[in-house]
């Protein structure tokens, strides 16, 4: 098997989406996604990452990985580079769920579960009582807010008045008195505040038994993220925007950081979001995806959901799962009572509606293998006039050794025993009827 086209989706309606599905010549498709600045990242899908992707095996995934991280990093990684890398690893993963016929979280160690609990982001500032209601009656357990965010402007983040502080803390007490200690509320700062004012918000907030304190400050600076936490009882939680476990791991490891809360479709998708939380279960620090985008990220979020067992609960935006997400994904995700279960079918769980690609404000691209880099895609392969004889043998030698593996690929995928997967492509069918 080997990847032979790489297409971009987008559409007018929701143009900070990105869907990215890698093709391969036996027909399987693999679906990722991504969210905001589309245009940027959909450049750096084809421009940057598909020619080290094209005509190669779909199933090296870590290899590619490396390959794109280290292109990337050579300039800062981050952006634009982290999202592509991101979307690309989760289709990578679904091409290797579906050709297996298993969910990815089979290929990640399999269960620990069978499903985790769910909350639910955003509320209005006035009804966030009774929206609270709602919730508890559908069996959600916990939700999320921010009414500190609105109020950072005026002074810039540097200075909150008792009065302002008591007028953001309304739609938490709204909260406790509609349904008492029945769910739990985290609160979002959006990384509005300098420390003092971030110290008096969530000394404030600990009589209303606060889930979690997410972003009351930027994320730059460990030490002082260390004393947030060590002046409040509410446990600290890092977010979406810490990219890779590099970035992660300082927050961790100092004990600044109760809570992790990677975003899969930013740092750097399905493997990087298992490694960031096999890093946080050495430090008993537990795991809460994060999740505002597009309905194909908590897909692949589940995988690891399912497999880690340090994973504490699965965000959703329910104005979205409830809304536009069964516009475009079929099936749609599986909540029910409070819990997202464990995905069925083989790879991510789920695909593009073909409605899709019917609409009018669709826009897709195609990058094929006419743009491929040949040979070695790792950085330093094109310096072979600075190698020595035994070095170029030793690279020569793990060419050899990638080949092999794409063969191999082949060789599996072209075994009709190997083809028999439950629940099978009928694209993949319907493709090699086409091709007869």
């Amino acid at each position: 098997m080997k990847i032979t086209h790489i297409e971009t989706v987008r559409v007018g309606e929701r143009p900070d989406i990105i869907w990215v599905r890698v093709h391969t010549d036996t027909g399987l498709i693999g679906l990722g996604e991504s969210w905001y600045a589309a245009s940027t990242m959909e450049a750096a899908v084809h421009d940057h990452f598909a020619p080290l992707l094209v005509g190669r095996d779909p199933f090296a995934i870590e290899r590619h990985w490396l390959n794109m991280f280290r292109l990337s990093d050579h300039a800062g990684y981050g952006g634009a580079e982290m999202r592509a890398i991101s979307a690309i690893d989760m289709a990578l993963w679904d091409i290797k769920g579906q050709a297996t016929g298993v969910p990815v979280y089979e290929l990640l160690g399999g269960k620990v579960r069978d499903r985790i609990r769910v909350y639910a982001t955003s509320a209005p500032f006035v009804g966030a009582g009774e929206l609270a209601k709602e919730l508890v009656s559908e069996g959600i357990v916990a939700m999320k807010l921010g009414p500190t965010i609105q109020v950072a402007t005026p002074g810039e983040g540097q200075y909150l008045s008792p009065k302002e502080l008591d007028h953001a803390l309304q739609p938490f007490r709204d909260i406790r008195d509609a349904v008492g200690d029945d769910i739990k509320i985290a609160n979002d700062g959006h990384g509005k505040w300098a420390l003092p004012v971030a110290i008096q918000i969530a000394q404030a907030m600990e009589p209303l038994d606060i889930m979690w304190q997410e972003d009351l400050m930027p994320l730059m600076n460990p030490d002082a993220l260390l004393r947030l936490q060590e002046s409040t009882s509410t446990p600290v939680c890092i977010s979406e925007r810490l990219l890779s476990r590099w970035q992660l791991r300082q927050y961790i490891e100092n004990g600044a950081a109760r809570i992790v809360m990677p975003d899969l479709i930013w740092a750097g998708g399905i493997s990087e979001t298992h490694r960031i939380a096999v890093m946080a279960s050495a430090h008993q620090v537990p795991v809460a995806p994060h999740d505002a985008t597009g309905p194909v990220n908590i897909f692949a979020c589940a995988q690891v959901c399912i497999s880690s067992p340090n994973v504490m609960i699965m965000e959703h935006v329910r104005s979205y799962y409830y809304g536009w997400y069964g516009d475009f994904v079929d099936p749609n995700l599986p909540i029910e009572d409070g819990w997202l279960s464990a995905p069925q079918e083989p790879g991510i769980g789920t695909r593009l509606r073909p409605e899709v690609f019917e609409r009018a404000d669709v826009s897709t691209r195609m990058t094929d293998e006419s743009v491929a880099v040949p040979g070695m895609t790792d950085e330093g392969w094109d310096a072979d006039d600075g190698f020595t004889p035994e070095m170029s043998t030793e690279m020569d030698d793990i060419w050899r050794f990638r080949k092999m593996a794409i063969d191999e690929s082949e060789r599996r995928i072209a075994d009709p025993a190997h083809l028999s997967v439950p629940g099978g492509s009928e694209e993949l069918g319907a493709r090699k009827r086409s091709r007869r």
